[in-house]
């Protein structure tokens, strides 16, 4: 077996983690249209409370311990990001460049928050010990974690798509993207769905955390390594609507998982030119009107 395949299965599983994390932010962004620069802290959060109970005696080998870190995150996180659309509301209408500052501020309050809660230093978080072990591929060995997590995000993917598109809080939810004057009219506030999603999408991005502690663990780099790579993710997935954009998130975050493993590993000098190559070529052609056209009428509904 090739050490490529290897490094693809880490790309899979890192492109899983970047989608829990980057379609948190889709939500955020297609549904109440707020561009959450906070959003890797709220990631790093999680991953900071899988880190205090992976290191506490009594849970660190328990599965109740990580379930019990991600039940926390997700309050956590779901109250940070309600939190969020109500530090929201005076500068409702302001724009983009307002949104960016205020979440800016919160993430820089958050990142010192977590400093001083849990130090400076990266912080080991370990999976539950019936996860901890490998299982052999061949000729190599391969966490039994990382392929845990695999199946977990692949759940969690296909939960997503299933809730937004086949539910009826999934209609309701699109419907507050397509009109929103029209969804008043049933009487339903917008301005609660938007609280709601704000919600689940913080406690979407502190779950991840939580899974992806094991993976990339907690330190003073994570919440802006985590927020630049899924702002690429939600980018190349196709920014600025809900329709298509979940699946598109899911497709985009699993192709920057393989560049940023089997690329560096393959080819390390050009891999992170791939990345922003891609970025770039995504902003050029959304930045011309008669080819974005053309572009959309072959893209999925």
């Amino acid at each position: 077996m090739s050490p490529y395949l290897i490094d693809g299965i880490d790309g899979i599983a890192f492109g899983l983690l970047l989608f829990t994390a980057a379609a948190g932010l889709t939500l955020a962004f297609g549904v109440a249209d707020i561009l959450n620069l906070a959003h890797g802290t709220f990631y790093a959060v999680g991953a900071y409370i899988a880190a205090a109970f992976t290191t506490t005696a009594a849970t660190t080998t328990t599965l109740g311990g990580f379930a019990a870190a991600f039940a926390i995150a997700l309050l956590i996180g779901g109250a940070a990001g309600a939190g969020l659309a109500v530090a929201h509301l005076p500068i409702a209408g302001r724009g983009h460049l307002a949104q960016v500052m205020l979440t800016l501020g919160v993430a820089g309050i958050g990142a010192d928050l977590l400093v001083t809660v849990f130090g400076a230093d990266d912080l080991p978080a370990a999976p539950p010990s019936h996860l901890a072990g490998s299982v052999h591929l061949a000729a190599f060995t391969y966490p039994t974690y990382r392929l845990v997590f695999i199946a977990t995000g692949l759940v969690l993917a296909a939960g997503l798509h299933l809730v937004i598109y086949r539910t009826k809080a999934g209609a309701i939810v699109r419907a507050c993207v397509d009109d929103r004057a029209i969804l008043a009219t049933i009487g339903i506030r917008p301005a609660v769905v938007q609280v709601a999603v704000l919600a689940a999408a913080g406690g979407l991005a502190a779950v991840g955390g939580v899974l992806g502690a094991p993976i990339i663990g907690p330190g003073t780099t994570t919440a802006p390594t985590i927020m630049l790579l899924s702002l690429v993710v939600v980018v190349l997935g196709g920014a600025g609507s809900l329709r298509g954009s979940i699946r598109g998130t899911f497709v985009a975050a699993l192709v920057v998982g393989q560049i940023q493993t089997v690329g560096v590993a393959t080819v390390p000098r050009f891999a992170p030119f791939a990345l922003m190559g891609a970025l770039a070529t995504v902003l050029a052609v959304a930045a011309h009107p008669r080819l974005r056209r053309r572009l959309s009428t072959r893209r999925w509904a």
